[in-house]
């Protein structure tokens, strides 16, 4: 699997985990140099706290358009080290 933003490869591993239609790619197979630190952070109620990345990709950010579970509550273990993507990144195989 490919996340695809603004022209450029942001992660592709063959070794993703979906949840809720999401891919969560490990955290190694992203290319950290497009990743900028987010303050945001959201709650779910079965998976725990999100914290967020803004991709800084080509001269262009996408505020927050990386998020990952630092430490998932036990139904989400299987996220743990991983981050999925949304707000036009695309995801393809």
């Amino acid at each position: 699997m490919k996340a695809v933003w603004n022209n450029a490869v942001i992660a592709e591993s063959a070794d993703t985990v979906v949840v809720e239609g999401n891919h969560y790619f490990p955290l190694a197979a992203v290319n950290a140099a497009f990743l900028k630190p987010s303050t945001t952070t959201t709650v779910c109620s079965w998976k725990g706290t999100a914290n967020y990345y803004t991709l800084d990709v080509n001269g262009s950010s996408n505020t927050d358009a990386v998020w990952y579970y630092a430490e998932p509550k036990e139904a989400a273990k299987e996220i743990r080290g991983r981050v999925a993507f949304w707000k036009g990144v695309q995801i393809t195989s």
